[in-house]
């Protein structure tokens, strides 16, 4: 038979175990102890801050600095709407609607098939074999208009070309935007309680009622050819995406193809990133209707207009293109302002068998 443990060797086993648990416990308690009082002093600090952020951003004295900036946030907020809105010009072109279907995988034997997932549904992706989508890669200009169904002729030309002005614009009008915010912030600094100012940023700039600016290159359209394996165990796709770069070299692939009219054929000029800088320079970076210049606004957005609208009958050439800050662009619409016609007409920019 075994023999029993005697009693007070048993006593002696659990006495230090129970003093091994107390010095683990007290050794946790002596670590925690610390975490806890620098956790309650901290949320105790952020308590007050919060408690005092509120009582400053509903004073007096912010109230006044909101009212002081008013004008220039109104301003600021009215450019971010117009920025948005060149975003939206629209590019109309899609893939053939071949209409719609549901494919299903009924064989016996457990086919994962993870590509036939991929294949989804858009009007800006073409599915197309192999051979295609690799070929759409080294040549996307060619298949872009052969699979997106873009006609080759001056109206498509003169689309692509405002898509580009608008494009253009709102690139820079993002840049110069967020100057304009910041400058508006640093003129402002000094009237600003430091603690704020470095740890509430982004609360103060919508307490001034500034609007956030989405500075993302997400409007640029992107036209996807794509190629799933019909056991839907491979893949390949090429995305092309009109960018103001991607944009630049489309219009000078149209131009190429595009067989003009003979009325216009020598006189139309491509609008290009580069000529819209060309007509600003020439222009003196001035708004030719309300005369507002760089040198009177440093962030003025200023943008190139048609003086005869495309609407209209104009073409895009330096003599039809003018440089309008972004207000003056924007109330003018496809107006044609008489004015400026007939005065062009008398400085011979204008041939009068154009209108």
């Amino acid at each position: 038979m075994p023999r029993k443990m005697p009693g007070n060797i048993l006593i002696i086993i659990l006495g230090l175990i129970v003093y091994a648990v107390y010095l683990i416990i007290s050794a946790v308690v002596f670590l925690i102890q610390p975490i806890v009082i620098i956790t309650i002093i901290c949320g105790g600090m952020l308590i007050i801050y919060q408690i005092y952020s509120n009582l400053y951003f509903n004073s007096n004295d912010f109230k006044n600095i909101k009212d002081s900036i008013k004008d220039h946030t109104k301003n600021c907020n009215e450019l971010n709407h117009h920025i948005e809105e060149l975003k939206c010009s629209y590019v109309n072109i899609k893939s053939y609607d071949y209409g719609e279907s549901h494919l299903y995988d009924n064989s016996n034997y457990n086919f994962k098939r993870k590509e036939w997932s991929k294949d989804f549904k858009s009007n800006l992706k073409h599915n197309c074999s192999a051979t295609v989508c690799k070929n759409a890669s080294t040549q996307p200009f060619k298949y872009l208009c052969k699979y997106f169904d873009i006609e080759i002729n001056e109206e498509t030309l003169s689309n692509f070309e405002s898509v580009l002005n608008d494009f253009a614009a709102a690139e820079q009008g993002k840049i110069l935007l967020q100057n304009e915010r910041d400058l508006i912030l640093n003129n402002i600094s000094n009237s600003i309680p430091i603690l704020i100012y470095s740890f509430s940023k982004n609360k103060l700039i919508k307490k001034l009622g500034l609007e956030a600016i989405d500075l993302s290159d997400l409007y640029f359209p992107i036209y996807t050819f794509q190629y799933v394996s019909p056991g839907g165990n491979s893949s390949s796709k090429c995305d092309i995406k009109l960018n103001i770069e991607n944009l630049d070299k489309f219009i000078k692939h149209l131009h190429d193809l595009v067989k003009f009219r003979k009325s216009i054929e020598g006189q139309r000029a491509l609008m290009t990133s580069n000529l819209r800088e060309i007509i600003k320079i020439r222009d003196n970076y001035t708004c030719k209707k309300c005369g507002l210049s760089i040198n009177d606004e440093k962030n003025l957005l200023l943008e190139i207009d048609h003086i005869v609208p495309l609407a209209k009958g104009g073409i895009t050439s330096e003599n039809n293109l003018q440089t309008l800050c972004w207000k003056c662009n924007r109330s003018k619409g496809s107006k044609v302002e008489a004015r400026q016609i007939i005065f062009n007409m008398e400085k011979g920019i204008i041939d009068k068998k154009k209108l």
